[in-house]
């Protein structure tokens, strides 16, 4: 186990937005330190139970900050490299871990290697440094040249990452962020793009520069396991768990749900063994506040997330429910992090409680953060699953219904045991002699109970 994953989880915010930068970097404006607002939001991040700060691109870009210019300085909008660096020591200060976000597959335009290539074309010493450059064709864009681009964007030009030269740039720039700014991770944007030889050359670098340093991945389809494993990532982006969760509650359907957790992490399941990143919403998709049908349906979600196997995230104002709904630039998703003033509006003024609780109790549990997993019951608007590791036993019930629910779950082999629920202290249920174990759930809501 990685030691991110030893952690409890992951708060994600995006810079940019969260910190009210400029949509645009004119690249001639003094830095603005605009990172220092971080700084105020710590306390509320660690009471909230997070103890990984995961930042979204913070280098010089262009615009939204996958389109990175300069790797090796931070985005005059949001301030310097001096600035970063303080965060770094501020988070160490705290006991915190810093992810960053590193977006390898490709750079902006302004990026000065692309730069280069469109003042000398074939002359140019960095023709190379892009995949697939022709000069018998031009760009979409309108260069005297062609190239690969991430998924069609043209704006996005995909780097050469298997040109040594590449790879020295960019594992030099991570050997800074190392040292310069104390990161504990990556965060490797759009990871389902890279090379795996990339990813091979990358895990074995940050191996020897400092052991530990996780490397998670972005990738949205596929088998975790080309990614995830001793030669290239330690964790994934869990896409598959991130549809079941909402959808499971918008069409009162666990089954859906149990049939992710199961053939992921059940007796025979592909990723039982994988570390995955599980989340509800981020800076790509739909606020999770905003993809649910019925509100209340994020106690019994965030149940389930923050205690099915994986390392959860929340990202910044989802604790309010703080809706978003995606655009065609996704800065709707990405609003100015006002903490102040969500704390006074929140949409969902119980949630940030809640989560916290659900952080306190997966903290102080190792079958909830690293145990196994075991189906125990599941209906359209019950499900039940149990949790084990170092002689701990946690049953997890959750309620999708809108009244209350009388559950009489299946604990063969604890037989006459009991469980104290952790989520409402006072609370206890026994197991009958058959094993059965009767539990109420009230509505929207769930359970965590364990073996005395």
């Amino acid at each position: 186990m990685t030691n991110i994953n030893n952690n409890n989880f992951l708060y994600h915010i995006f810079p940019l937005g969260a910190c009210g930068a400029e949509r645009t970097n004119d690249f001639f404006s003094a830095p603005v330190p605009r990172l220092r607002q971080i700084h105020g939001w710590l306390d509320h991040i660690q009471a909230l139970g997070a103890d990984t700060l995961f930042l979204g691109p913070v280098f010089e870009s262009g615009s939204h900050g996958y389109d990175t210019a300069n790797y090796y300085e931070v985005d005059r909008r949001l301030g310097r490299r001096a600035d970063m660096a303080e965060l770094g020591r501020d988070l160490r200060a705290r006991g915190m871990r810093l992810v960053l976000d590193g977006v390898f597959n490709h750079t902006g335009r302004d990026f000065w290697a692309f730069c280069d290539l469109q003042t000398y074309g074939a002359a140019s010493a960095y023709r190379d440094w892009y995949a697939n450059v022709r000069f018998d064709q031009r760009s979409p864009l309108g260069d005297h040249f062609s190239y690969d681009a991430w998924n069609g964007h043209f704006s996005l030009p995909k780097l050469n990452l298997e040109n040594p030269a590449v790879r020295e740039h960019l594992f030099g720039a991570v050997r800074m962020w190392v040292e310069e700014f104390g990161i504990d991770g990556l965060r490797l944007d759009a990871a389902d793009a890279l090379s795996f030889g990339f990813m091979r050359a990358l895990r074995e670098f940050t191996d020897q520069l400092k052991p530990g340093l996780w490397l998670m991945g972005e990738v949205i389809h596929g088998d975790y396991r080309q990614w995830v494993n001793d030669q290239t990532l330690h964790a994934a982006t869990n896409y598959e768990l991130y549809k079941g969760l909402h959808s499971a509650h918008n069409e009162h359907n666990y089954f859906e749900l149990a049939y992710s957790l199961n053939r992921q992490f059940g007796e025979m399941g592909i990723y039982k063994h994988l570390e995955l990143n599980s989340f509800v919403d981020n800076h790509d998709v739909a606020r999770i506040a905003s993809q649910l049908r019925e509100p209340a349906g994020l106690y019994p979600l965030h149940v389930a997330l923050f205690c099915a196997p994986g390392i959860p995230s929340v990202y910044y104002g989802s604790e309010f429910g703080l809706a978003g709904i995606k655009s065609h630039d996704d800065w709707n998703l990405r609003p100015v992090f006002n903490l102040d003033a969500m704390r006074k509006e929140a949409p969902q003024p119980d949630l940030f409680t809640w989560i916290r609780r659900l952080a306190e109790i997966r903290k102080s549990s190792p079958a909830l953060r690293w145990g196994s997993y075991v189906q125990r019951l599941v209906t359209a608007d019950q499900f039940a699953f149990s949790r084990h590791a170092e002689g701990e036993d946690v049953l997890v019930l959750v309620n999708n219904a809108n009244e209350t629910a009388g559950l009489s779950v299946p604990m063969p082999g604890y037989e006459g045991q009991r469980f104290s629920d952790l989520l409402t202290p006072g609370d206890a249920f026994t197991a009958d002699a058959r094993g059965n174990l009767a539990v109420r759930l009230h509505p929207k809501s769930g359970r965590i109970l364990r073996r005395d």
